[in-house]
């Protein structure tokens, strides 16, 4: 086998010098800094400072240029430059329409950007950088970035491809060109930690640029696994993603984003809803952008799409009693006559009876209509090419949970016991706990989109939905999500969700350290990076727990949870000096930073620092690398003592 496979190797490189000279330049890479990783959590739609934030790398733009330029250049250069470097096209719009003398600041700008070309791409090789360049001008930029100010019989050479840049009007394209490139580098990778649907007005325009973003993975979230069961045309889940998107007010993501047809819906929520106000379902409207003429609708759409939901689960947990969810079985518990409903032995009056689509006898049975109108649905649900698009980046992409350079990576939780001891939890006639959890559920949700109609992929679609909101679901961590009584009961007592142990346990270091090991990582260096659940800093809350062993990033991208958590999200940088937590301030709009120059402000943490610089040798890359050295020292030798014969 080994002889097999150093043959196959042979193939890439079939002389002895060829193989050398990888051996040569993988050893060498070894040693260039490390890369610096970004962190990013429950987006919930916010496009707009998910992009400020992806475009400024969370301060690490603003960092370079001053490492770069220092006291040469005023605060307020370094701010437009950083601001040209974040919005190149709008900004250039703007400076053509002022600037006196184009020319001269076509100039400057571009000494500036070769030289923050250089400062951000000097940590990687010419092969990785090469890759980067724009195809239209990467000969250009691959000369001007190689910096030869010691060669001064060439600097006539470089200011000459400079001015004929701008001499033939090329300059605009090459200094959008020069920023995309600089935003490009500055982040070697993007870690997405979930949720990036549901809420905010933007998800399908965050997905568009992830799915054009250099490197980048994504861990699910709870939110995403409903529009990834939705596209596999399970009906719960659609019903689940459309009454949210009533809620928030942003029908128009499944209309016009995903052009998913709800006209069927609307016609049979007009005829069918007409008695009450529909006032338990208000919507959660952005005031700048929602269209009040909708409200009344919207209200009486996500009435209508809850029962249909609360049906379809209802069917769910009849026919998988293995989920023990019959505690969630609430439309056989209201009393119809009395407008009553008794939960936990104790008797409530329901705020809405307006029930019209509901037999008492058989509550959780869809009409004919609902039917119909949910077959259509689930139509549009799985031939919407842009949500498959976006669904199937989410698959190839995405898992979830994530081991990546000493870091365990997941959106929500590890299922525990009071005691801190993993939660065992039977799928499929089988217990699985801690990482055998997560893999199965996995398992599953892949077969719910890939495998053809059946038993198997049913199971799987059903246990998607499980991982949206069972109490053992390691993404939701809750004892039971509490939709139907936040719409129809008063009593706040039966709105608390109580969470998960773990969520209780986060600073006892055995528990972090033994899911540390539980993931095959080290509990001495390792950390574990977590979203899911906002930090609500204005109360005092911090984001590093265990002694900075757990971060929670999640802090409020989403604005229906800024008032609660005082922020609008954190994020984390890990770069080859340490791990830094960035906490943001609300972003007012693109528009704004653009004209006024300004930025999200951010605070910084600093986690960890590392006393020696990493480099790739201390990464996962560097593993494979050092593997791919030894597989090839191997087949040096198998040259020299004639095992396989050099070709050409």
């Amino acid at each position: 086998m080994e002889k097999k496979y150093l043959t196959q190797l042979a193939k890439q490189f079939p002389t002895i010098a060829k193989a050398s000279t990888e051996i040569i330049n993988l050893s060498s890479i070894l040693n260039l800094p490390k890369g610096t990783e970004h962190f990013v959590s429950d987006l919930h739609g916010e496009n707009e400072q998910f992009l400020h934030v992806l475009k400024n790398g969370s301060g690490s733009v603003k960092r370079k240029i001053e490492e770069e330029f220092g006291n040469s250049l005023s605060q307020k250069d370094k701010r437009a430059l950083a601001t040209l470097i974040y919005y190149p096209e709008q900004k250039l719009e703007l400076i053509m329409k002022e600037e006196e003398s184009i020319e001269d600041w076509y100039k400057i700008t571009l000494h500036r950007l070769i030289m923050m070309g250089r400062r951000v791409s000097s940590k990687y090789t010419r092969s990785k950088v090469r890759k980067a360049l724009p195809e239209e001008f990467a000969y250009v930029f691959e000369e001007l970035m190689n910096d030869k100010d010691d060669l001064h019989d060439k600097e006539a050479y470089y200011n000459e491809i400079i001015q004929t840049i701008i001499r033939i009007g090329r300059a605009p394209a090459c200094i959008i060109a020069f920023c995309n490139m600089i935003q490009k580098l500055v982040v070697d990778h993007l870690h997405v930690l979930g949720d990036i649907y549901d809420r905010g007005p933007g998800p399908h325009i965050i997905m568009d640029t992830l799915t054009h973003y250099h490197s980048v993975d994504i861990q699910w979230g709870n939110h995403d696994i409903t529009w990834m069961a939705a596209a596999s045309g399970h009906m719960a889940c659609i019903a689940n993603v459309i009454r949210i998107a009533a809620r928030y007010g942003e029908l128009d993501i499944i209309e016009d984003a995903y052009g998913i047809n709800l006209i069927p819906l609307f016609r049979f929520v007009v005829e069918t809803y007409t008695k009450e106000p529909c006032d338990s379902f208000n919507i959660r409207y952005d005031c700048d952008t929602y269209n009040m003429q909708d409200y009344e609708m919207d209200k009486r759409i996500q009435k209508a799409i809850a029962v249909i939901q609360f049906k379809l689960e209802g069917q769910i947990i009849k026919s998988r009693p293995e989920f023990h969810m019959e505690d969630r079985l609430l439309l056989d518990k209201i009393n119809y006559k009395e407008g009553t409903i008794t939960l936990d032995g104790k008797v409530y009056p329901m705020d809405d009876m307006d029930f019209p689509t509901i037999d008492p006898n058989n509550p959780y049975e869809l009409t004919q209509e609902e039917a119909a109108i949910m077959k259509r649905l689930q139509s549009a649900f799985i031939n919407s090419r842009r949500l498959q698009e976006h669904v199937r980046f989410l698959y190839s992409n995405g898992s979830l949970y994530l081991v990546y350079n000493d870091n365990l990576l997941y959106h929500g939780c590890i299922p525990l016991d009071e005691e801190g001891n993993f939660k065992e939890v039977t799928i499929a006639g089988k217990t699985y706990s801690g990482r055998a959890l997560y893999d199965t559920l996995e398992s599953y949700a892949r077969k719910a989109y890939y495998l053809e109609d059946g038993p198997e992929k049913r199971l799987g679609q059903d246990l998607m939905w499980f991982i949206w909101c069972n109490k053992d679901s390691p993404l939701f961590g809750k004892d039971k999500m509490a939709t139907f009584e936040r719409y129809f009961i008063s009593d706040k007592e039966q709105h608390v969700e109580h969470k998960n142990p773990y969520y209780s346990l986060l600073n006892r270091e055995d528990v972090i350290d033994r899911i540390l090991t539980e993931f095959g990582l080290d509990p001495a260096t390792a950390h574990i990076v977590n979203g899911h659940v906002p930090v609500k800093s204005k109360r005092g809350e911090s984001p590093i727990k265990c002694n900075g062993k757990l971060l929670i990033i999640d802090g409020g991208f989403s604005k229906a949870y800024q008032k609660e958590t005082g922020t609008a999200g954190y994020t984390l940088v890990y770069n080859s000096y340490g791990i830094t937590l960035v906490s943001h301030r609300p972003f007012t709009s693109a528009e704004e930073a653009i004209r006024n120059e300004s930025d999200v402000h951010s605070e910084t943490i600093e986690v960890e620092h590392w006393v020696k610089r990493k480099s790739v040798s201390d990464t996962d890359n560097g593993k494979r690398i050092r593997e791919d050295i030894r597989d090839l020292e191997q087949l040096l030798q198998a040259y020299k003592e004639g095992v396989i014969r050099e070709r050409g």
